[in-house]
């Protein structure tokens, strides 16, 4: 990978093993210019470790990182200390401790050394907070206040607020509301310096100016933001696909006229062993080596034509991408279109949302409004609470994807999951459904504990999907937190061909509206709810 700008980050062949061996990146080169990279790629692809190396928490087994500037991550799992408080989150605590310690007649050349010129530090910081949306926040303030989200906003407010000249992001959207996302989009709109985010949403990615792809150990780049980057490789892959279909042709093309002067030769031989029958045998001799030298020299032409042509096979073959996509006809859970299935009720029961039908209905709302306990209020998991929203369900045939895939036995094989909700269905017709959800051989039999991420992702969404009696509602609890983009492609693909009820609490509007939501409701801090436009 190269870049037209000047190159702030370089990295040269750089691999990395882990302790047991395991190869993790493997003769990465790349380089990095001033500006905001998308970086893509699967879950287990080594993104992180890619991150981790960059910053140099680790260390290369072979190649070198050159950064031209101090380099500074944001992790995808935000680690906060008890008793840190805000301007600790910031990484400013000691130039604000410094700066107070020198205002308040404390002399010590120490302070002086911390803060250096930072002298408008307090000023600067309270500027961060406040284009991060968290105006007001005192400085001294414990961190432990601060919702998740707005933890991770702090935390890429200090980054900017440090002015390092390389920022990492890992996954920052991941516990970010609508609002909070919004807020990161200004932020990264305007970042200064060398910026790298790690993510899997599709908004974010469409902001920045470049998109790389880290695949196969591989790391390439493309010169726009992510939807365009995936435009220009869908027509990449449909040419790539064409000239493997040509390749094939000429390939068949080539061992047909192969056999075809192989039974010619057969014929000629046939004939001139009956007329070698009446020559002498000196001339029959002769006859017999030419038309041997001739055959020779026919099948190497022809030969050496069929191995070109399996080259150019081989050769367009290696431009295909093997991405498999989910293309499953499930079984149709038998849901009218006047069928109310479900109706969630507002805090003060003035407002109604009734689900009916093969509706899809987007929940979204601010982090704490209360989704995921208006869900488990609709499935009879815990009791409404007097003044907050309720709901009630209409159909018993409900299935539930919880943030968190906990309602799988990880001892039991992804055939044994599914089976307990279809017990009459044969198992030979799960593992044909289960490869329709590229849970194939060995995968489908082996204990989910030892799944990857995705398998197991896909194994929890089968054994919804697969159950028998079909659920006529399916509710989906953030269903594509830490899901890597070609799983994120994989459950949009699954859902397309569902045709029951479907409600989804989700901050993702791009995800959403892949979905086809008919009716997007947001839940209020009050505990309202009130219709809004995708």
């Amino acid at each position: 990978m190269s870049s037209a700008r000047t190159s702030s980050l370089v990295l040269s062949d750089v691999s990395f093993s882990w302790p047991d061996g395991s190869i993790a990146l493997d003769g990465i080169t790349a380089a990095f210019g001033r500006g905001r990279t998308g970086l893509v790629g699967a879950n287990g692809s080594g993104k992180s470790t890619l991150l981790r190396l960059i910053s140099g928490e680790l260390t290369p087994t072979s190649g070198t990182v050159v950064a031209d500037g101090i380099v500074d991550r944001l992790p995808q799992t935000l680690t906060l200390q008890v008793g840190e408080t805000i301007a600790g989150l910031l990484g400013v605590r000691a130039k604000v401790d410094a700066l107070r310690a020198i205002t308040a007649g404390d002399a010590d050349p120490a302070h002086f050394d911390v803060l250096g010129d930072e002298w408008d530090i307090e000023t600067r910081a309270e500027e961060a907070l406040r284009d991060a949306g968290l105006g007001g926040i005192d400085l001294d303030r414990p961190v432990g206040g601060l919702s998740g989200g707005e933890a991770v906003l702090a935390a890429i407010a200090g980054l900017r607020l440090r002015r390092s000249g390389i920022t990492l992001l890992d996954e920052p959207t991941n516990n970010l509301d609508r609002a909070a996302r919004g807020r990161l989009a200004a932020l990264v709109d305007t970042w200064p310096g060398t910026l790298i985010v790690v993510s899997h949403d599709v908004a974010l990615l469409d902001r920045l100016d470049e998109t790389a792809e880290l695949r196969d150990g591989e790391l390439s780049v493309f010169g726009g933001p992510y939807s365009a980057y995936r435009e220009a490789l869908e027509t990449e892959q449909a040419a790539a696909e064409q000239a493997e279909r040509t390749a094939k042709q000429a390939l068949s093309a080539e061992k047909r006229q192969r056999r075809e002067a192989e039974a010619k030769i057969a014929r000629r031989s046939r004939a001139g062993a009956k007329a070698a029958e009446s020559m002498p045998k000196i001339l029959a001799g002769a006859l017999k080596r030419s038309a041997e030298v001739s055959a020779g020299k026919t099948r190497g032409t022809l030969d050496s034509r069929v191995q070109s042509a399996q080259e150019r096979l081989s050769e367009a073959e290696g431009r295909v991408r093997s991405d498999d996509r989910i293309a499953i006809d499930l079984p149709d859970p038998g849901v009218p279109a006047g069928r109310r299935l479900a109706k969630l009720r507002s805090a003060d029961g003035s407002r109604e949302i009734v689900l009916q039908g093969p509706e899809r209905v987007a929940l979204t709302g601010a982090n704490g409004a209360g989704k995921t306990t208006l869900l488990e209020v609709l499935l009879g998991l815990r009791d409404p609470a007097e003044g907050r929203p309720s709901a009630t369900a209409h159909t018993e045939r409900i299935a539930y994807l919880p943030q968190r895939l906990d309602g799988l036995d990880d001892a039991a094989s992804a055939l044994d999951n599914v089976r307990t909700l279809a017990p009459t269905v044969p198992p030979g017709e799960i593992r044909n459904r289960l490869a329709r959800f590229l849970l194939r051989g060995d995968a489908a039999l082996r204990p989910v504990g030892t799944l990857s991420g995705g398998e197991r992702f896909r194994v929890a969404l089968a054994r919804l999907l697969l159950a028998d009696p079909p659920p006529q509602l399916l509710v989906l609890d953030e269903p594509t937190n830490n899901l890597d983009l070609a799983s994120l492609d994989q459950l949009v693909d699954a859902l397309s061909s569902y045709r029951g009820g479907l409600l989804v609490v989700s901050h993702d509007d791009a995800f959403l509206r892949r979905l086809g939501i008919t009716t997007a409701v947001e839940l209020t801090p009050d505990g309202d709810l009130r219709r809004f436009d995708l």
